[in-house]
């Protein structure tokens, strides 16, 4: 299988037509070699317009909406960048394109190990893999110019806020089905807004599922 050629079809027939305009988010994508960040056995299937199951519960999301993530963050050479849920890498290589640094956050020590292999492969020096729940973030590291959540949350924790530098911007796709949506939080003079980005449905990630609460 020609991988580049089924690369460049990608960003062509799923990206561009997805309103994604942001040359350098185009460019990442066009470089790194997805087929490096999935299964052995799915490698075919890294350019479809799907999610891919890594293993362990959790999914590469598909190109497209992570690609409209990327653009709604405004990444810039300098940031440093937390990558929540960084599963098998890719998510962290092509941040690693876009900024000058990239904590990739994983709980899932399978998911983990492979990832810092990939990263190393792929010749991604400035993203290193560090190891805790995704939903404490990782504010050893912090603060960050850019949070990215690799899957939808039910409910943000606060925390994140706080791991959040003045001007910094947080990318999130909140809910589920339907009803979920990306939003883009910023922080201001220490005070936090958000909009609307656009709807999206992604998997969920672990540990940020809604706690359920009494009903009389």
């Amino acid at each position: 299988m020609d991988f580049a050629q089924a690369r460049t079809k990608m960003v062509d027939n799923q990206v561009r037509t997805s309103d994604v305009t942001d040359h350098e988010v185009l460019r990442a994508l066009l470089k790194v070699p997805r087929e490096r960040f999935v299964p052995e056995d799915r490698r075919g299937f890294a350019y479809i317009g799907d999610e891919i199951a890594l293993g362990s519960g959790r999914y590469l999301m598909e190109a497209a909406p992570f690609a409209r993530m990327l653009q709604l963050a405004r990444i810039g050479k300098g940031d440093v960048v937390l990558d929540v849920g960084c599963g098998l890498g890719y998510s962290a290589a092509v941040l690693g394109e876009l900024a000058a640094s990239v904590v990739a956050l994983e709980e899932d020590e399978a998911l983990a190990a492979a990832a810092e292999s990939n990263l190393a492969a792929a010749g991604a020096l400035n993203a290193s893999v560090v190891r805790g729940p995704l939903r404490d973030g990782y504010a050893k590291e912090g603060p960050f110019d850019v949070i990215l959540f690799e899957g939808a949350v039910d409910r943000l924790p606060d925390g994140f806020f706080g791991q959040l530098r003045e001007r910094g911007r947080l990318v999130v796709v909140e809910g589920r089905g339907n009803a979920a949506a990306a939003r883009l939080y910023s922080k201001e003079d220490g005070l936090v807004s958000d909009r609307f980005g656009f709807n999206c449905s992604l998997r969920p990630l672990p540990g940020f599922e809604a706690r359920a609460e009494f009903v009389f």
